[in-house]
C-alpha cells in the first residue's frame, strides 16, 4: 500500500505532502482542479516517461517520491536485481530542468524499465480510457489467464514456446542452405576435384619461377659457370695458381722484411676463401644439367596454376588454396546436411509434443475459470442495475500457437434478453463498460493480490442507486486491501474511510493545486456540494449525512 506521497515542482503542484491509509479512500474536487495531476505524479514513481513540460518552475528539480509497504510479493525481484528488500519501500523520481530523469529504489540508483516493474507490482492504477482495454484480444487473454492462476504454467509454455521458435527457425535457415547447396552440388564437386587433383602447396608459386627461370636459362648459366672456374682454377693463367705463387714469394721474404708477414697472412686468407669459392662453382657446375623434357614439365605447371587462378578471378595461389578448402567445407557440410535435418526435427518434434501438453493445460484450466468467471460477473452485474445482463467468455482452441497458447478468447456481453451475445465494443453502453469492467478488475485484483488499487472515475455513466452499488464494490474491495477512488459521485465518495479533495488555490501571481484530507464535518459539506453545486441546502446536507451514515 501507499504510505505516504511527496510532490514538489510538479505542474500546478510546487510542494505536496500526503499520508495515507489502508482501506478505501476517495478523493473528490472540481473538474479541473488537478486530480488528473495528481495521478500524473504517482505514475512517475511507478516507471512512466516524462518529459520537461512537468516542470512548475523550469529551472528547478521535479521530485517525487513515494513509501510503500510492498509486501512479500516483491522480493525475489528486489534480490534478484541486488537491491535491499525493506518492509518500507521508498520510489523517487527526480527530472532536473534540463530533462534528465533519475529514478531510484531505497535511495539505490535504477533504470526506468526496473522502477515500472517494481511499480506495476504495487500500484494498480485504472483510469476511464483503460476502459477500451475490455475490447482488445490480448488484455481479455490477460484477464482469463490470471482468473485461471497459471501465470507460472504459462511462463514455462513461453520458456518452451521460445524454444520452439527457435529450433523451427534454424531448421528452416538450414534447409534453404542445403536447398541452395544441393542446386550447386554438382558444379562444386567439379570445382573441388579440379583443384584438389592439382596438389596445389603454399609458396610453390614462388619456387615454381626460380626453376623455370633457371631451366630456360641453363646454357647461359652453364656457360658462366664454366668460363668462372677456368678463371678461377686455370694451372697456368688461373687466379689460384697466380695467388699462390705470390703467397709463396711473400712467405720467403717474410724473415727478412717483416711487413709481409701481415701481407703473407692477409693472402692466405684470401686464397682459401678464393679456393673454396671455386669449389662451389665446380659444384654448381654439376646441377645445370636439364633432365629430358624438364622445362615442358616446369612450364606446364605454371600454366596450369596461373589457369586455375585466372579462370577463379583471384590475385595468388594462397587464395585458390582458401577456395579449395572452403568448397571441402561445404561439400563436407552438405554430406552431413540430411544427418542434422533429421535431428533438428527430432528435436523440434519433442518440443512440439510439450507444447500440445502445456497448451492444453492452460486451455482447460482457462476453460474453468472462464465458466467461473462467466457466472460472477453476471452476479456483480445484476446487482450493478443491469437485470438481464449476460457475459460469455469464447475460449476456442486452435492448431496455432502464440506466445499464450493455442487459445483464442473474446468476450460477449447482452444487456438485454432479446439481443444476442455480441462483442462489448459492438452491444456496450459507456455505463455498461464501466460497471463490466470494474467487475473484472475485482475479480483480477483479488487472484493477483495486488496492494493498492486505483481507479480514476471508473464510475463514469453511472448514477443514483447504481452509484451507490458501485461504491459497494470499491468498498468490498478495500478489504485487506489499499482501494483509491477518484469520483465525481457522492455515494462513492461517502464510502471511503478516508476522504480527500483536490482543488484550486489562486494567488497573486499562480495558480496552485492543492489537496487535503477531510475531516467530518468538511466531509459533509464536500458531499453535499456535489449533491447540490456550489449553493449548500439543508436538504442537501440532510441527504450527505444519510450517506456518510451520521
Amino acid at each position: 500500500m501507499i504510505q505516504s506521497l511527496y510532490i514538489r515542482n510538479y505542474l500546478l503542484i510546487d510542494h505536496l505532502e500526503l499520508d495515507f491509509s489502508s482501506g478505501f479512500i476517495t478523493l473528490t474536487g472540481e473538474t479541473g482542479a488537478g486530480k488528473s495531476i495528481l495521478m500524473g505524479a504517482l505514475s512517475l514513481i511507478l516507471g512512466q516517461r516524462v518529459d520537461t513540460a512537468v516542470l512548475k518552475l523550469k529551472d528547478a528539480k521535479c521530485i517525487v517520491e513515494g513509501t510503500f509497504r510492498p509486501g512479500e510479493r516483491v522480493r525475489e525481484i528486489f534480490e534478484s536485481n541486488d537491491l535491499d528488500f525493506e518492509q518500507i519501500t521508498t520510489l523517487r523520481r527526480e527530472i532536473a530542468p534540463g530533462g534528465k530523469s533519475r529514478a531510484f529504489i531505497n535511495d539505490t540508483p535504477v533504470n526506468l524499465p526496473l522502477l515500472k516493474e517494481v511499480g506495476k507490482l504495487l500500484v494498480d492504477i485504472h483510469s476511464q480510457h483503460q476502459n477500451l482495454r475490455l475490447n482488445d484480444h490480448l488484455y481479455q487473454m490477460e484477464v482469463i489467464t490470471h482468473m485461471a492462476g497459471v501465470d507460472k504454467e504459462l511462463a514455462r509454455y513461453r520458456d518452451t514456446y521460445a524454444g520452439f521458435k527457435e529450433i523451427t527457425k534454424e531448421l528452416e535457415r538450414v534447409g534453404r542452405e542445403t536447398t541452395a547447396l544441393k542446386e550447386e552440388q554438382e558444379y562444386m564437386q567439379f570445382q573441388y576435384n579440379e583443384l584438389q587433383s592439382a596438389h596445389l602447396v603454399e609458396g610453390e608459386m614462388e619456387e615454381l619461377e626460380a626453376n623455370l627461370q633457371r631451366a630456360e636459362h641453363a646454357e647461359e648459366i652453364r656457360s658462366g659457370l664454366f668460363e668462372s672456374a677456368g678463371h678461377l682454377s686455370a694451372e697456368t693463367s688461373g687466379i689460384l695458381d697466380q695467388l699462390r705463387a705470390s703467397l709463396l714469394q711473400l712467405q720467403k721474404i717474410a724473415r727478412l722484411y717483416t711487413p709481409s708477414r701481415e701481407l703473407a697472412t692477409r693472402m692466405e686468407s684470401a686464397y682459401i676463401e678464393l679456393k673454396d669459392i671455386a669449389s662451389e662453382v665446380e659444384l654448381e657446375k654439376g646441377k645445370t644439367g636439364l633432365e629430358p623434357g624438364e622445362l615442358e614439365k616446369l612450364r606446364e605447371r605454371m600454366d596450369l596454376l596461373i589457369g586455375l587462378i585466372q579462370k577463379h578471378r583471384l590475385q595468388e595461389l594462397d587464395q585458390l588454396i582458401v577456395l579449395r578448402n572452403q568448397l571441402g567445407s561445404k561439400i563436407e557440410d552438405l554430406t552431413f546436411s540430411d544427418e542434422k535435418v533429421a535431428q533438428l526435427e527430432q528435436e523440434r518434434s519433442a518440443l512440439l509434443q510439450t507444447l500440445e501438453k502445456q497448451a492444453e493445460f492452460l486451455h482447460k484450466k482457462r476453460s474453468s475459470a472462464a465458466n467461473e468467471m462467466q457466472l460472477r460477473v453476471e452476479e456483480q452485474l445484476q446487482q450493478l442495475g443491469i437485470p438481464n445482463a449476460r457475459f460469455r467468455v469464447e475460449l476456442v482452441k486452435t492448431e496455432v500457437f502464440d506466445a499464450n497458447g493455442s487459445d483464442q478468447v473474446r468476450f460477449l456481453f447482452s444487456a438485454n434478453k432479446q439481443l444476442s451475445l455480441e462483442e462489448i465494443s459492438r452491444v456496450a453502453s459507456g455505463g455498461e463498460v464501466s460497471r463490466l469492467m470494474l467487475c473484472i478488475k475485482s475479480m483480477v485484483s483479488d487472484r493477483k493480490g495486488m496492494p493498492t488499487l486505483i481507479f480514476d472515475e471508473i464510475d463514469a455513466g453511472v448514477s443514483g442507486e447504481i452509484a451507490d452499488k458501485v461504491g459497494g464494490i470499491m468498498d468490498h474491495l478495500a478489504e485487506g486491501r489499499q482501494v483509491m477512488a477518484i469520483t465525481h459521485l457522492p455515494q462513492v465518495a461517502s464510502r471511503g474511510a478516508e476522504h480527500f479533495v483536490v482543488y484550486k488555490e489562486d494567488t497573486s501571481d499562480a495558480t496552485y493545486t492543492r489537496i487535503r484530507k477531510l475531516q467530518p464535518d468538511e466531509r459533509i459539506t464536500e458531499i453535499a456540494r456535489m449533491l447540490s453545486g456550489e449553493e449548500l441546502t439543508e436538504e442537501a446536507l440532510s441527504n450527505a449525512r444519510v450517506l456518510l451514515r451520521i
